[in-house]
């Protein structure tokens, strides 16, 4: 098996938020696609957060193309010369108030479409948070905070009783693995 081979690149757009490049692409085959079409995207980090009681802390927000009010993870892109760690740590505080003192557990790193983007999500496990600041929302974010217990959390996504999206979901189960394997 063999990479494809890059014979043109050109952008249709750049925004803060991210690229749209339309590359011209040659298959180890021979084959060429005059239109392959590729999202770039910063990096972005979340973290499973759970709280000294046991509870898994989520903001709940609109998003405009799911037309409809989501549970996600603390998360965010990360700013120029931060690390994935300082990132989910200055998201957690912004987004939510919460903190820890206890460092971040780096549970995966994953491309979120490769296909398609550019991008990887970076997960952490946050142990032991509590509240100690008030939320400092960006201008485009309207968040609440939510809390549910975090072992029947999964139960809830696995009945489809809450509205949430992959990252959240994929985080979770991932944490409930690590604790489970940590424990044993």
């Amino acid at each position: 098996m063999k990479k494809w081979k890059t014979l043109h690149s050109e952008y249709l757009y750049k925004t803060p938020y991210g690229n749209l490049r339309k590359d011209q692409c040659e298959l180890p085959n021979g084959f060429v696609i005059d239109g392959y079409y590729v999202n770039e995207y910063a990096d972005w980090v979340n973290a499973i957060v759970i709280t000294k009681d046991d509870e898994i802390v989520l903001v709940e927000q609109y998003r405009h193309a799911g037309d409809d009010f989501f549970l996600e993870l603390p998360a965010g892109k990360i700013e120029e010369n931060e690390t994935y760690e300082e990132g989910i740590v200055r998201e957690l505080r912004e987004e939510t108030g919460f903190t820890s003192d206890q460092k971040p557990i780096k549970l995966s790193e994953l491309m979120v479409n490769p296909a398609t983007q550019t991008n990887k999500v970076i997960t952490f496990l946050i142990q032991d948070a509590y509240p100690a600041y008030s939320q400092q929302l960006d201008e485009t974010e309207d968040l609440d905070i939510r809390v549910f217990p975090f072992h029947s959390f999964g139960s809830l996504i696995r009945k489809n009783e809450i509205k949430t999206q992959l990252f959240t979901s994929n985080a979770y189960f991932l944490a409930k693995d690590f604790l489970s394997e940590k424990r044993n």
